[in-house]
């Protein structure tokens, strides 16, 4: 599918609000003490963001792995975004994977605290790249 220039800055538009609702709905989350949930949407966040990323850039997929791929590949490879974001997009796929699938996976206040910094970090940075 082709979209328009206007189309597509709309909807990189809407991606980034996107992102920063689940922001707010993950320190919600949290203060509820909802922490599987919160692993799953500090995962989505990020998501959000770089999808935003890839529409504006023109790609396109539906394998969340790729699109990871995709943003290594361009923007930590060539160093247009530090490399630690790797990592913490990694981390919060890695969090989002174990809360959805392993049965007796658990998490702590503390851990999902971190990862809610890294990921408010890691919008924050690849909004920098829009």
């Amino acid at each position: 599918m082709t979209l328009s220039e206007e189309n597509r800055r709309q909807l990189v538009k809407h991606y980034v609000e996107k992102a920063k609702t689940t922001v707010e709905n993950v320190s919600f989350l949290i203060k509820n003490k909802k922490f599987f949930m919160a692993a799953n949407r500090i995962y989505y966040g990020i998501y959000y963001m770089l999808s935003a990323l890839a529409v504006k850039h023109q790609f396109s997929t539906s394998k969340h792995t790729q699109l990871i791929g995709w943003f290594n590949k361009n923007f930590i490879k060539n160093a247009k975004i530090e490399k630690k974001y790797t990592k913490y997009i990694q981390e919060a796929f890695e969090k989002r994977m174990k809360g959805d699938y392993e049965v007796f996976a658990k998490f702590s206040e503390d851990d999902i605290e971190d990862s809610f910094e890294k990921m408010k970090e890691t919008i924050c940075a690849i909004e920098k790249l829009l």
